[in-house]
């Protein structure tokens, strides 16, 4: 499959790249500094542009047949939103569907997961700004042209290790002891198996241990 991954140089977006690659999709990582994913391969093309730049995201979108969404914040506030309601301008535009998106666990209807500290402290002041872009983000996901595919994704903070496959995912608003963490790894491995799933079509699964 061609991929097309916006943020790629992020934490989580370069182990999208790797996983993706040894997966044998063929990969266009974009993002503001590309070479920062340090990696060489046959199937990897790195392309260098931003995402708040229209243009550019609906040239880069062309001749793919998915689209990974794995922004952060970047310089600005906004990044997320006004990046990924470019990139639905270009997936509409070029007749790209599939869509998968990285959020954030607390987004949305999961809210009601977060423990006292992720609530009123982290999200609720010192991440406040962030929680806005992200539920801006889910919005437009969710608004966008009927024919997109999309996946939202909603994991808990993200740790470092390996790859396990041993975490919960689904509608998790039951269960009240989720650990809110997964690993970076963990959670690029779930969003690629949504490239060719419709399990969660149009769905915001939660990602955790």
């Amino acid at each position: 499959m061609r991929l097309i991954i916006f943020g790629a140089s992020g934490t989580v977006g370069s182990q999208l790249v790797a996983q993706a690659l040894d997966q044998g999709h063929q990969v266009t990582a974009f993002a503001r500094q590309p070479d920062a994913l340090e990696l060489n391969h046959a199937n990897l093309r790195c392309r260098a542009g931003d995402v708040l730049d229209q243009g550019a995201v609906r040239d880069a979108v062309s001749g793919h047949d998915a689209v990974i969404i794995a922004l952060g914040a970047g310089r600005k506030g906004n990044v997320r939103s006004t990046g990924t309601r470019n990139i639905l301008a270009a997936m509409q535009h070029q007749g790209v569907l599939r869509l998968i998106c990285l959020s954030t666990i607390g987004a949305g209807d999961s809210h009601s997961l977060l423990n006292f500290f992720w609530k009123r402290i982290m999200f609720g002041i010192l991440l406040k700004d962030a929680m806005v872009d992200h539920e801006a983000q889910e919005t437009l996901i969710r608004q966008s042209d009927s024919e997109i595919e999309w996946i939202i994704v909603r994991p808990g903070s993200f740790t470092n290790g390996p790859a396990t496959g041993q975490f919960q995912h689904g509608d998790l608003s039951e269960n009240k002891k989720l650990a809110l963490k997964v690993s970076r790894a963990d959670i690029a491995s779930f969003m690629l198996q949504q490239l060719t799933s419709d399990v969660y079509l149009r769905q915001s699964p939660v990602v955790s241990y």
